[in-house]
This record gives C-alpha cells, sequence and structure tokens, in this order.
C-alpha cells in the first residue's frame, strides 16, 4: 500500500513540474495568427488567403493560368 501512495505521489510531482515547465515556455505569436479573408477563385472557386490569390480587376484568382484562361474567355 506504501508503494502504490509513493507511486501517487511521484506521478502527482511529475505533474506538476510539467505543468509549471509548459507555463513559462513563450506563446505563439497571437499577432501572426490573426484571422484573414479568404476569397474564392474567379475561374475555379477554390477559396485560398487572399494574400496568396492574384488580384486583377477586383476579381481573385488562384493561379496565373486560371487569370489567363478567365482573361480569354472574357474577350
Amino acid at each position: 500500500m506504501s508503494r502504490l501512495l509513493f507511486l501517487g505521489v511521484v506521478i502527482a510531482i511529475v505533474y506538476w513540474l510539467l505543468k509549471s515547465y509548459r507555463k513559462q515556455l513563450p506563446k505563439e505569436d497571437t499577432v501572426s495568427r490573426q484571422a484573414e479573408d479568404i476569397v474564392p477563385c474567379v475561374h475555379c472557386g477554390v477559396h485560398l488567403p487572399k494574400h496568396e490569390s492574384i488580384q486583377v480587376d477586383g476579381k481573385f484568382y488562384c493561379s496565373e493560368a486560371h487569370r489567363r484562361i478567365h482573361a480569354e474567355k472574357s474577350e
């Protein structure tokens, strides 16, 4: 019975040490994880972050190829 109690105390100490260690770690940069606008590609409808899209005349494209294809259809 005393071994079981000793094991329980050791586990509690290890848990407490790990918990206090995690509190000391630097937090993730929340500024870089801000919500970003998601836009659909005019040609295929795939949604992607605004900064990764190609914007021409207020329309968003997922790739240069889709921009060209859509431009050719419009003409």
